[in-house]
């Protein structure tokens, strides 16, 4: 008997009815020599510490480095998840060959080994189908290309090496920051959740949000006129004092505007290229305000629907065997786009190397209808659609030229500038709604070279701004290009390799780090919470809060994936950081450059002979804490740490003065802080 697993039961479904295995058994398809089963994603996780070892259920600094020799799988502990691996076991068991038909990428790879690892039938004879779309069409094709599953070791190698890099990293980094900075002595404890790829992306946005909190806003003046309806900018840098705008102002003040130059330039936009996983994501956020979750969940309903090719794929491209079948897929979605289609020459598509190039295929091509034409589409399934649907037709449409015009002035010698744009052929741009128009992009009219009238000079003052806080769209920029934010398209494509996470993680890593109150969302905004930018300030070691650490980690990963890097050597050097940064995790060195922020109004701390705080004392924030209590001298690093737990109580509630009360042993080491009208609350800071 041949049996064939899949990652969810709606994939095993669809397999059995496109082999005519119509026969439902308890927990598979049966029928024609074969048997389809499936899995619920994971099933199969590592061992944890303590069922290693019971000592180490205890969490203890002493147990730390806990890095497993061999590591150990177990089932997921749930009732339904131990009934079906039953199943698939005794089915494993029965088979003359196995075929994995889980996602075709890294995790459904681990999803599919680690089953066959603990059900004992590693020696069997096994195939891989490699599935990028669920239509009858792509199956079969699928199921004629089988190939042995052994060409994926290295992929499985991979998957095994970010499970368990994920595993030493996360558990020993976390226990170790919760035992040291947990509470306790009548408290909770607080669960310092550290991970290898969580913990950049929050430190990214604690980065972010302090460059905010300390931004000084900077005055400037610009010259500008007005002439003929059309505001003329002064060509020379912005004025940082008034007085200087104000004296060329004076100068042109009744003086004629003349008009020097007229200069036409065309620019051609090509079109969008289709769409990856991340660049979905980040366009689904933009328009619609979408999570990276939600886009995600809504890219594979659609595929499991059969209306998408498979979601969790990192390319923009497709190959050169898939161009036959864009042809026949346009043909078919004719039907609900027939104008914006019938404006194609479908026997003369242009296939550019921004489309086509089998180099940049990946585990998937990019993600493009199948041609199956959808009904009833709503909601976040309707935005997902149309808009994957609209790109994949933009693509092969032709460039939209602009012409670009610059319009050259000047008054009394002072030099100005207006540029404005006018749409010749709008290409591709017609597929989309018209962008807003920018402040300097004006509708020029007819000038003449020579010609000269009155105009209306003004001064008008502005401020510097800001950076503006992450939205999903912007952090899974940066995510993407390992914490650089890069707008250009082929410079992305080149930072992808060191990319933290992957397209099909990236997603889950901001959900995690909302559900532990890391981060928040504010409207479409995400801003770190006081118990993540806590976290980060306890965070000594740079490698762990570094984007391209974690990138150049993720790069090894995808060398692996190709056979061009040692597995065994990438564990290796994930076990010998680890262990450093369990040793050096202790009381650090403070950074007296940037104490921290204020509990009371989030400025910049600042130190004193006496003690520290607050950098706006002289508008009257009165936030301090002093050097000695009690006749016990406190060292630097235990001022940052209190400034910053002091943090987690409500500012609302603070005592006067912003004053804490502190609590020592018989030797005068720190034990706890309470505020006063907040008795019960107690942070163990020894």
């Amino acid at each position: 008997m041949k049996v064939i697993v899949t990652e969810k039961p709606s994939v095993a479904r669809d397999i059995a009815a496109v082999w005519g295995i119509k026969t439902k058994k308890d927990g598979y398809y049966e029928g024609r020599g074969c048997a389809v089963t499936w899995a619920f994603g994971h099933l199969v996780t590592l061992l944890e510490p303590g069922d290693y070892t019971p000592e180490l259920k205890k969490w203890s600094l002493g147990s730390l480095p806990f890095i497993p020799d061999e590591f150990k799988l177990k089932l997921i502990d749930n009732k339904g998840v131990k009934e079906q691996f039953e199943v698939i076991r005794g089915l494993f068991g029965q088979a003359v060959e196995i075929i994995c038909a889980t996602d075709a990428g890294r995790e459904g790879e681990l999803i599919f080994r680690y089953l066959l690892s603990l059900a004992g039938c590693e020696q069997k004879p096994f195939r891989r189908l490699w599935l990028s779309s669920m239509t009858t069409e792509a199956i079969k094709e699928a199921f004629g290309a089988l190939k042995d599953g052994h060409a994926y070791d290295n992929l499985y190698a991979a998957a095994r090496n970010r499970s368990e890099s994920d595993w030493i990293v996360g558990l020993n980094a976390t226990r170790c920051f919760t035992v040291r900075y947990g509470r306790s002595g009548g408290g909770d404890r607080v669960l310092w959740s550290v991970g290898r790829v969580q913990t950049p992306v929050l430190a990214m946005i604690v980065e972010r949000d302090d460059e905010i909190l300390n931004f000084v806003p900077q005055p400037f003046w610009e010259l500008a006129t007005r002439y003929r309806e059309v505001v003329f900018k002064y060509t020379g840098k912005r004025f940082e004092e008034p007085a200087k705008a104000e004296a060329l102002l004076k100068k042109i003040s009744d003086q004629p505007f003349v008009i020097t130059g007229i200069k036409g330039a065309r620019k051609k936009e090509k079109p969008p290229q289709l769409y990856d996983l991340t660049t979905l994501q980040r366009d689904m956020n933009k328009r619609h305000g979408l999570s990276a979750a939600q886009t995600l969940q809504t890219a594979q309903k659609l595929y499991e629907e059969k209306l998408l090719t498979y979601p969790r794929t990192d390319s923009r491209y497709i190959g050169k065997d898939m161009q036959p079948r864009v042809v026949e897929i346009l043909k078919k979605l004719t039907a609900i786009r027939p104008d914006d289609i019938g404006r194609l020459a479908l026997d003369q598509l242009p296939f550019t190397k921004s489309i086509v190039d089998d180099k940049k295929v990946t585990d998937h091509h990019a993600i493009i209808p199948t041609g199956v034409l959808p009904h009833g589409l709503a909601g976040n399934q309707l935005k997902v659609y149309e808009a994957v649907l609209t790109q994949f037709i933009a693509a092969f449409y032709p460039d939209c030229v602009k012409e670009i015009t610059t319009v050259s002035g000047e008054s009394n010698t002072v030099k100005f500038e207006a540029k404005g744009t006018r749409i010749i052929a709008p290409g591709w741009s017609q597929l989309y709604p018209k962008p807003k128009k920018k402040d300097d992009d004006q509708e020029l009219p007819e000038f003449q070279k020579g010609e000269t009238g009155p105009h209306a000079p003004f001064v008008r003052e502005g401020q510097t701004k800001p950076p503006n806080h992450f939205t999903e769209n912007s952090l899974l920029a940066a995510m993407e290009s390992a914490g650089k934010l890069v707008e250009d398209d082929a410079l992305r494509e080149a930072l992808k390799e060191k990319g933290l996470g992957t397209p099909a993680t990236r997603a889950a890593v901001i959900e995690t780090l909302l559900n532990r109150n890391y981060i928040k969302r504010e409207k479409r905004q995400l801003q770190a919470t006081d118990m993540g930018r806590f976290l980060i300030s306890l965070i000594q070691d740079d490698q762990l809060k570094s984007p391209e650490m974690t990138g150049e980690w993720e790069e090894k990963l995808k060398k692996i994936e190709r056979g061009l890097y040692d597995a065994s050597q990438f564990m290796k050097e994930i076990s010998e950081y680890t262990t450093r940064l369990v040793k050096e995790a202790g009381y650090g060195q403070v950074d007296k450059s940037r104490w921290g922020a204020c509990p009371k109004c989030g400025s910049e701390l600042m130190a004193g002979k006496k003690g520290i705080g607050c950098s706006r004392w002289k508008e009257g924030c009165d936030y301090v804490l002093w050097r000695e209590y009690n006749g016990v001298p406190l060292s630097d690093y235990q001022l940052q740490e209190l400034s910053q737990l002091h943090v987690l109580l409500n500012p609302v509630n603070l005592p006067e003065k912003g004053r804490v009360v502190l609590r020592m042993d018989k030797n005068g080491h720190l034990m706890e802080l309470a505020c006063p009208k907040r008795e019960k609350q107690k942070i163990s800071v020894k």
